[in-house]
């Protein structure tokens, strides 16, 4: 299998399909909103936006499963499955926020081989592949070499529907505010991700997030030379619903924060 090739391939895809969903806001209305749960929503931008992405990924790849947003399934059902999300930042899409992503992961069993997040608005967009590194349109990057925390510009998003650990959350929000350079939250984890791994952001943290939301970033910053875990420093974070990530030098201040208020 052509890791490099099949990565590549899909970036284009999400260029292809970045275009769709930018050429589609420009006529979008409120009545397009549908609501799915409790402060989750989808319109038609997202289901039309994962149909044709699913059409093209089986063609890179027919032997590969899908687990995506819009079909709501965590099923694996083969050795390889796609994991999308086709308009991750759907809440700042319908109010015409300017940034949300397109994110594109490959499962191996239980391991991320392949990601690509497509950022819209800014055509920045963020791949790897196992063992090949981590690029933006084409350049290497690297997570950030901060030793210290308090050096640190953190990530994170807030919970919009399981708010049962509210207290936690937001002791190591008033923690990250009060010691270090600042806590920036987009509305894109993908993106949050993302810009760990580019060493933009250097450390994030959220909970309840979606395998959709978070798979694609991950392998982006461990190619990146960072590191992610879940709050308890272990490896279930793409279907466990929690995540937190840095670069290598800043993890063990931030997973004793996050691990001790969560505990």
């Amino acid at each position: 299998m052509n890791l490099e090739l099949i990565t590549k391939q899909v970036a284009n895809l999400s260029r292809v399909m970045g275009s769709y969903l930018k050429s589609e806001l420009k006529g979008f209305k409120k009545k397009h909103i549908e609501k799915k749960g409790e402060n989750d929503f989808v319109s038609y931008v997202d289901r039309t936006s994962e149909k044709r992405i699913v059409t093209e990924l089986k063609k890179i790849l027919p032997e590969a499963g899908i687990i995506a947003e819009e079909n709501n399934t965590y099923e694996k059902k083969k050795r390889f499955n796609w994991i999308i999300d086709p308009l991750d930042g759907t809440t700042n899409y319908i109010h015409g926020v300017p940034l949300f992503s397109i994110s594109i992961a490959l499962l191996d069993d239980d391991k991320i081989i392949s990601g690509v997040i497509y950022e819209v608005n800014l055509n920045e967009c963020f791949y790897a592949w196992e063992n090949g590194g981590a690029y933006l349109n084409g350049k290497k990057i690297r997570s950030s070499e901060i030793s210290m925390l308090s050096d640190g510009l953190i990530a994170t998003g807030f919970p919009y529907s399981d708010f049962s650990r509210m207290d936690a959350y937001l002791d190591v929000f008033t923690e990250l505010m009060k010691n270090t350079h600042g806590v920036r939250r987009l509305g894109s984890a993908a993106v949050d991700l993302a810009y760990v791994a580019c060493g933009r952001y250097d450390a994030f943290y959220e909970y309840g997030l979606n395998p959709w939301d978070v798979a694609a970033g991950c392998i982006l910053i461990t190619e990146a030379g960072g590191v992610v875990s879940d709050f308890s420093g272990k490896g279930d974070f793409i279907f466990g619903r929690e995540i937190i990530a840095s670069n290598k030098n800043i993890y063990d201040q931030f997973l004793n924060i996050v691990r001790w208020r969560f505990s």
